[in-house]
């Protein structure tokens, strides 16, 4: 048994390392962007299109990854992701203006698209359902150790090197995880013949690539009055159009590019397209934060990165409670208890002023963390309960891909209501002063409630074999 528990952990960690790798580069961006937007000599708000172009790279990819490792292996794709990742974010760091840096973030974003689902694909075919929460625990860790030491980080890569150290910084750590991945992974079944794999759904793959192309204009424009209506409109239809020609396309092909049929499960749906508001919440809510205090309350990168490393220790310290509440109240009402206290916490954000003391932000933050990391874990532990091995990969390209489409939305969503806020206030929509924030931070409070009625559709019963396996404490391990 100690055996078995100590290769779920290291299996765990190990295929965690590009969630580690995706979040430090978030958080580590995000307390680098004011610094940025002043050496390319541009809005900060403009940098959002970096965000942007990376999680649409990644969204357009994202469909590759399931035919991918199912053509050549998901431990070749994995290896092969990584390093693209890693490279490509080095020479993010040598780039001289915003739209070289937006060509190699959406390669970047490739990189990203293809190492995600396979981490999870990896994860289902090689730990039994029963040993799956605590394979997602330890699977969690990584991501939030990057989320504690992305604004530490890179605040000190900001103030000692400059901007692009933040994009440096991946090629030792790409190395060093590709090296791990080499060492402890297990390889891959033998390499199948070309006629034992599914033809690549070309007609799929372009409905969904114009289709979320469309509409991550759409998301980054929309809201900056910088096209006319009827210009956003027909934006509105080239993306929605392609979409649900793919949905038709894909409920009726036999072997689709993402399967939609996964979604007939009903905890998979709940916990993927019902969760999508809080989903959101968690590309807004990072993005936003180091802004207020950098931007708005006039923070040094540092000092910004100390305070918000508190929702990165939130999450960490969840880990620990994750397991001990769900045995006492179950996935539902832990899951509907989070959402509502993630909703207070941005409440709460929106109260925040510059002269609030620095132990009360960053206790604030500390429980912000807490309450999202707890819903998040909870609904990757439950969503995959009913789905079968002969569906992982189509059910872990399903998820990352609403999982990534919602970040993305998040980010263009408080970006584009922080310009909003700032034309209303008299400004131009480019400049942020602190008032801008709170009714962007009520916004998205607003937006994570309507998670609730979708969580209430959970049963009390739902993931019961789960909650009730004896943990590796509780085996003496």
């Amino acid at each position: 048994m100690g055996r078995q528990v100590r290769s779920t952990r290291v299996l765990s960690l190990v295929v965690a390392w590009p969630l580690f790798q995706n979040n430090l580069d978030t958080t580590m961006l995000g307390t680098a962007l004011p610094t940025m937007a002043a050496a390319l000599g541009t809005p900060v708000l403009h940098l959002n299109l970096a965000i942007t172009c990376y999680l649409l790279g990644l969204a357009l990819c994202l469909p590759l990854s399931g035919w991918a490792a199912d053509r050549w292996g998901a431990r070749r794709i994995f290896l092969f992701a990584v390093a693209l990742f890693s490279v490509s974010a080095g020479l993010c760091g040598v780039a001289g203006d915003l739209w070289t840096l937006v060509a190699l973030r959406l390669a970047q974003g490739a990189g990203a698209a293809l190492m995600l689902p396979a981490s999870r694909i990896l994860l289902l075919r090689h730990v039994s359902a029963g040993d799956m929460v605590e394979a997602m625990v330890w699977f969690t860790i990584p991501g939030s150790l990057a989320r504690m030491l992305g604004p530490l980080a890179g605040g000190a890569l900001v103030t000692w090197i400059g901007w692009n150290g933040v994009f440096l910084f991946h090629l030792p750590v790409g190395a060093l995880g590709l090296m791990l991945m080499w060492r402890f992974l297990p390889p891959d079944d033998e390499r199948p013949a070309p006629g034992d794999t599914a033809a690549f759904d070309g007609r799929g793959f372009f409905l969904l690539a114009l289709g979320l192309t469309c509409l991550t204009g759409l998301f980054e424009i929309g809201m900056k009055g910088l096209v006319p209506a009827w210009a956003l409109g027909l934006l509105a239809i080239l993306g929605l159009a392609p979409l649900l020609a793919y949905r038709r396309h894909a409920l009726a092909a036999p072997a689709p590019m993402i399967d939609l049929r996964v979604l007939r499960h009903r905890i998979f749906h709940i916990a993927t397209v019902g969760a999508i508001p809080l989903r959101i919440s968690i590309g807004a809510v990072p993005f936003l934060l180091p802004l207020l205090l950098q931007a708005g309350f006039g923070l040094t990168p540092m000092a910004s990165g100390l305070i918000t490393v508190a929702g990165a220790i939130g999450s960490l310290v969840s880990r620990g409670l994750l397991i001990w509440l769900l045995r006492r109240v179950g996935f539902r009402k832990l899951l509907v208890g989070a959402t509502v206290c993630s909703a207070l916490c941005c409440l709460a954000y929106s109260l925040l002023r510059a002269d609030t003391p620095v132990a009360a932000m960053f206790a604030l933050m500390l429980l912000g963390g807490v309450c999202t990391s707890l819903g998040m874990i909870a609904l990757n532990s439950l969503g995959y309960t009913e789905v079968g091995q002969e569906e992982a990969g189509h059910a872990s390209t399903t998820g990352t891909v609403v999982q990534q489409l919602s970040i993305m939305s998040g980010v263009t969503l408080a970006a584009g209501l922080l310009s909003v806020a700032s034309v209303w206030r008299g400004g131009d929509g480019d400049t942020l002063v602190a008032a801008d924030f709170p009714p962007v931070f009520i916004a998205i409070a607003l937006l994570i409630c309507f998670a609730i009625p979708s969580l209430l559709r959970l049963r009390e019963e739902d993931g019961e074999a789960m909650r009730n396996r004896p943990s590796a404490q509780d085996d003496g391990h």
